[in-house]
């Protein structure tokens, strides 16, 4: 009986389970978007149950599903689809981008958020746009990216970051820069210690709505850098290489050669001689003297003719004359630079499992400059492991690891003699770097080594004339002599713990800190320049170590078409910075940096310093029937920078969308896509660039006299100093049109600081120069403007245009009572003005009879003035000239546009970046338009007045009135609009069959340019050198080139 009931149940199983298979098939298929291209991972369900697939890498996918089943199709940014199987085997399914999606999630403060549900002002940039492109820091991937958001160009040293500015310049005397975020947490170290390949993503937050909650830090905007993670799938093991080489980005001014340089140094003796206010003599017998003198002037003759007669009375170099220096001889620029070399290479591995993923990067980057003696090496390591390991308990850790070795060059001092770029830009085209031998002018003298001896401007006693420019200094030989290492080792970490309770809650722990040792030696050298003649050596090590712990308590609930989110916490952050520094002269021995090495202590200095923040937070966000928004948020916020009684400020901000595309009246519009309506006010704070110590009477140290102590009050103190704020209104309206063909977003903002933070001059008789005092409002407001187009879509084809632009205005409009202007260079600080208008001498060109230089005057003197045809008082003399605003250096229009073209497997991408309007006062070029001796001459100078009738704006040369010809004035003045292709890259995708004979997937060549071409008013002018509008002698800004190769297994 057992054996016939056990045989019946086997019989009906068999015949049961196979109708159920009968019942069953097999569907294959393939997912891609609109225009064609494959979208992996999309989640391919039975609707009705639990089961489902992923579509692979080439959108492909295979399920069993039953008859008449239905299969649901969805996928992040795109519009799900539900497909009747029917007797269908095969599906092919092309979905279509969601415009309700709008990026679909946007990095916030302490979260993230839909970019439906989002009511701030925010910008993207993902992993794609960053990972080809041949930078070394974050901060040069913001340039031209965003509406908004203005960068200068940098510095050429590797690893060197450039300044942003978010919306505007917030303060004049405290800190304009943003708060950097890594992985929700604030970030303290440099952002130079950021491998690109580690980023995910970087959200720019720009309006109070989006930063708020960041309250005293957020003034400024906040840079959010979210990096990888482990994601769903299999285990991954992606690998770079780029190799490339960098050069110039800007030519140097164009400058006169020996054939011109002599007669001009001619004609300005010549007419120092003729024009000088006291017993001038006739111009026969100037012209006589100044060609006999000529040598007494220069020092070096480079040609084969006597000085006497190397340029004859008439001004005129002797045609007989021919040099005996090749060219190069004179180059002073040519040893300087070299070619650069970039490597890097960059390894990761990736995946996940059931409840948990992991992320594991080892990144060496190579970069050596075109400035010899610049390179920067970087070792970078990060781990990133998350777990879900209770249903209700999830935690992750991020740790991350970065030594940075690097050389720099001495080019931080405009004018320093050791910096490269002001001594090769400036040295006149006479000088040779070598020392010739006088005896045998063809030849150079050598050392006892059998190298060449560098031509120090000094060796008279060698037989070799003292040179008059620069005597005694030679940035060639420092430059390879002195040293300036720079070492930092930065350790990061962040973890989390996420508890989940009664349904709604969800309870956050986390903790972030990061810490940076770095250390500089610099060594000036025996032989020339600061460090002779025993050699000089300064050590300095730092460590900075900052911990940042935040406790989150949020709350999620939906009824409804009603959704609430609500956000309380406590944030913790505390900063320490210890510094030593110390110098010693009189080298012992060569080749040691070692202070021990040394035996006189110069400069002995220790400092120590603290600085913390606490904050306490709340967010409140609501919608209804995901159509209306509302974001409603507070911070208290208490800095150590400022008296306990003043210490906490409140911030907040309320902002607002409303889904217009959702509504009945809009949907009935067919080319309408999208359109969203948002709003935000809010405050911020600011407190950075002050003292930690701002509040505090302080005494300065290390004024003793001997053995006797000594100490001087240094700040007076003020105990009612507190935040500046920032009160920033925003309004936009984003848009989308033809099924998101067209997509952007108009915006207009408004962004008031007051309480802003002045050094307030005060009496001599105090002993204290300055006080410390909330004296001050600004405003920045502006319109932005981003535009996506897509011209043209198909399935091999596809091109696509995105457009930024931002029009900003910038005024003070409450200085400080004591000190209502205030001139700072270039600038006079005003209400009614803005932070960056010019103020300087009116300058009016040249008188055609005489060549003096022209500036309107402050009054008329006979001595000096004189009333031009059209009735404007002009002088002669800069000590009458009158000053005035002469425009400003915050352009018309800044921003942006990114070409995109893709076919089949090829893609061409190019950013340009661009600034129209604005104004530039050019220093470096007033250098080379001296009218006196010695320095180097730009080609313009040829312009310049030379007999009665000349009509010029160039005076003529003349080495007795270089005060009143080359005086700071409206002269320098040039339009500072300009056009800088940022980036290219092309790129090849190898196809997947190819790439699988190699064991690789998703493999890609490219090769991509940075800085590719700039063009200005002016050659080799650093248009975007800062925001200020000066240019200075600064290491140029890099144009590199590099080829690359990109894969996974």
């Amino acid at each position: 009986m057992r054996k016939a009931l056990l045989l019946f149940l086997l019989l009906w199983g068999g015949i049961a389970g196979n109708s159920v298979i009968a019942q069953e098939k097999s569907i294959t298929g393939k997912v891609t978007a609109d225009d064609g291209s494959s979208l992996p991972g999309v989640n391919v369900i039975i609707k009705g149950t639990t089961r489902g697939t992923n579509t692979d890498a080439e959108g492909n996918f295979k399920i069993n599903v039953p008859v008449n089943a239905r299969l649901l199709f969805s996928y992040v940014g795109f519009t799900g689809q539900e497909i009747i199987v029917g007797n269908q085997t095969t599906l092919n399914v092309k979905l279509l981008p969601d415009a309700s999606n709008l990026e679909e999630v946007v990095v916030t403060t302490f979260g993230t958020a839909k970019k439906t549900s989002f009511t701030g002002s925010a910008a993207k940039i993902d992993a794609e746009k960053l990972g080809p492109r041949p930078i070394n820091n974050v901060g040069q991937a913001l340039a031209g990216s965003s509406a908004g958001v203005q960068a200068t160009a940098g510095s050429g040293q590797p690893g060197a970051a450039p300044d942003i500015r978010i919306r505007g310049f917030g303060s004049i005397s405290s800190s304009n820069a943003p708060l950097y975020v890594v992985d929700g947490i604030p970030y303290s170290a440099d952002i130079a210690n950021i491998s690109t390949d580690d980023i995910e993503t970087i959200t720019i937050l720009k309006d109070a709505a989006s930063t708020a909650l960041y309250g005293a830090r957020a003034a400024n905007g906040v840079v959010m850098i979210t990096t990888k993670k482990g994601q769903k799938g299999q285990n991954t093991i992606n690998v770079k290489y780029t190799k490339g080489f960098s050069t110039r980005a800007l030519p140097e001014y164009d400058r006169v050669g020996p054939a011109d340089y002599y007669p001009l140094m001619w004609e300005a003796n010549r007419n120092n001689f003729a024009y000088r206010a006291a017993n001038p003599i006739p111009m026969a017998t100037a012209s006589a003297n100044a060609s006999s003198g000529l040598g007494a002037v220069v020092g070096y003759n480079v040609y084969n003719v006597p000085f006497a007669q190397l340029v004859g009375t008439d001004g005129k170099l002797n045609p007989s004359a021919s040099m005996i220096y090749s060219a190069d001889d004179l180059n002073w620029e040519k040893p300087l630079m070299r070619q650069g070399n970039r490597d890097e290479i960059s390894l990761n591995f990736s995946g996940s499992g059931t409840t948990s993923d992991y992320f594991l990067s080892l990144s060496y980057l190579s970069d050596k400059g075109f400035l010899i003696r610049s390179d920067y090496e970087r070792y970078t390591a990060r781990l990133s492991v998350n777990n879900q390991m209770k249903p209700w308990f999830k935690t992750g850790a991020n740790l991350a690891a970065t030594i940075t070795k690097s050389n720099l060059a001495d080019a931080d001092g405009n004018t320093s003699f050791v910096n490269p770029f002001f001594f090769s830009r400036g040295m006149a085209p006479i000088y040779p770097i070598y020392a010739f031998d006088p005896a045998n002018p063809s030849s150079f003298l050598t050392l006892e080594n059998g190298n060449r001896r560098w031509d120090y401007g000094n060796l008279s006693s060698l037989g070799l004339p003292n040179r008059p420019q620069n005597g005694g200094r030679h940035a060639i030989s420092e430059t390879l002599l002195n040293q300036n290492y720079f070492r930092r080792n930065v350790l990061g970490g962040r973890a989390y713990a996420e508890l989940s309770f009664l349904k709604n809650f969800k309870f956050t722990a986390n903790i972030g800190a990061d810490i940076t040792n770095r250390n500089n030696v610099t060594f000036g050298n025996p032989e020339i320049g600061d460090g002779a003649p025993a050699g000089r050596a300064t050590h300095e090590f730092e460590n900075v170590t900052s911990y940042n712990l935040s406790q989150l308590l949020n709350y999620t609930k939906t009824f409804g078409s009603h959704g609430i989110e609500a956000l309380v916490g406590h944030e913790n952050y505390n900063a320490t910075d210890n510094n030593l520094t110390g110098s010693r002269s009189q080298q012992i021995l060569d080749g040691n940096y070692e202070l021990v090495n040394f035996t006189t202590t110069t400069n002995l200095n220790s400092q120590y310093n603290i600085r913390r923040v606490e904050g306490f937070f709340s967010r409140v966000n609501y919608d209804y029937n995901q159509k209306y928004f509302l974001s409603v948020s507070a911070r208290r916020d208490g800095s150590s920078k400022f008296y306990k009684d003043v210490r906490w400020g409140t911030f907040y901000s309320v902002s607002g969308a409303w889904r217009l595309d959702q509504e009945d009246f809009i949907k009935a519009i067919p080319a309408l896509s999208m359109l969203k309506l948002r709003g935000s006010y809010g405050q911020t704070g600011n407190d950075g660039g002050i003292s930690n110590y701002a509040w505090q009477p302080l005494y300065a140290l290390g004024w003793n006299n001997a053995t006797e102590a000594g100490i001087l009050q240094s700040s007076l103190g003020n105990t009612q100093l507190e935040w500046e704020s920032s009160n920033a209104f925003d309004v936009a309206l984003e848009f989308g049109l033809l099924k998101n063909r067209i997509s952007g977003t108009i915006e207009y903002f408004d962004r008031r600081s007051s309480n802003l933070i002045f050094d307030v001059p005060l009496p001599l008789s105090s002993g204290i120069t300055t006080v410390t005092r909330n004296i001050g409002t600004m405003y920045n407001k502006g319109i932005e403007v981003e535009l996506s187009l897509v011209p043209f879509r198909s399935k091999d084809f596809s091109w696509t245009i995105d457009l930024n632009a931002t029009s900003l205005k910038n005024q003070i409009t409450k200085m400080p009572t004591e000190s209502p202007e205030i001139i700072d260079g270039t600038k006079k600080l005003k209400e009614g003005k803005s932070l960056y208008d010019f103020w300087l001498r009116e300058y009016m060109g040249v008188n055609s009879t005489t060549g003096e230089a022209l500036y309107r005057a402050v009054s008329f003197q006979a001595a000096n003035s004189s009333i031009t045809e059209k009735g404007d008082t002009v002088t002669t003399n800069v000590n009458n000239a009158r000053f005035g605003y002469h425009g400003s250096s915050i352009p018309k229009l800044t921003g942006g546009f990114t070409n995109t073209i893709k076919y089949k497997g090829f893609s061409l991408s190019a950013l340009v970046v661009y600034q129209i309007g604005g104004k530039i006062y050019d220093d470096a070029y007033a250098s080379l338009m001296g009218s006196g001796y010695h320095n180097a001459k730009h080609i313009d100078i040829l312009k310049r007045w030379q007999n009665p009738g000349d009509v010029t704006d160039v005076p003529r040369m003349d080495a007795g009135r270089t005060v009143d010809f080359n005086a700071a004035s409206s002269r320098w003045l040039i339009d500072a609009s300009y056009l800088n292709i940022r980036s290219v890259t092309l790129a090849y995708t190898i196809p997947k069959l190819f790439a699988q004979k190699l064991y690789i997937q998703n493999a890609q060549v490219y090769v991509s340019g940075e800085n590719f071409f700039i063009r200005s008013r002016r050659s080799g002018m650093n248009v975007q050198q800062n925001f200020g509008g000066t240019t200075s002698n600064v290491y140029s800004t890099a144009k590199s080139l590099v080829m690359g190769i990109s894969f996974s297994i």
